[in-house]
């Protein structure tokens, strides 16, 4: 596996792995049955897409992408913080906007930093963007 390649594959797993703490830690401020749902079906796409990248970089025995303690810890009171006075539905779906907008930014980075690196990484990608773009759409009418 090039290196390039492995690059794109980790950059999704990071994505990923934000996407579905952030989903885990704001799922329990949620009182609209409606956006749980919504956001239970993504952090499902986001463990698919997870494990598929994943699982190339095993094929390859690559190295995954190895998360810290204070980025989680980072993130979670981030959270936390935000939504001390207030959680309504709103301001909910438009925390999780800006979380699909920064994924989406950094995928792109990641993509335009290792343009070799094959179709199937890049393929994955692109559907993580999609994904992302759909998820800000749905998301938009909660607020």
């Amino acid at each position: 596996m090039k290196l390039q390649e492995a690059n794109v594959y980790r950059e999704i797993q990071k994505n990923t792995q934000t996407a579905m703490k952030a989903m885990d830690t704001i799922a329990g401020k949620v009182y609209d049955d409606d956006l749980a749902l919504q956001i239970s079906r993504q952090s499902i796409m986001y463990a698919e897409l997870h494990n598929e990248a994943s699982r190339r970089l095993m094929d390859a025995r690559a190295e995954n992408y190895q998360g810290s303690a204070l980025s989680d810890a980072l993130l979670k009171t981030g959270i936390h913080y935000n939504t001390i006075l207030n959680t309504s539905t709103g301001h909910l779906a438009e925390m999780l906007i800006r979380g699909s907008n920064n994924g989406i930014l950094e995928m792109e980075k990641a993509i335009r930093h290792n343009e070799r690196a094959g179709d199937r990484p890049m393929a994955l990608a692109k559907q993580l963007i999609d994904f992302e773009e759909k998820n800000i759409q749905s998301l938009k009418k909660y607020l």
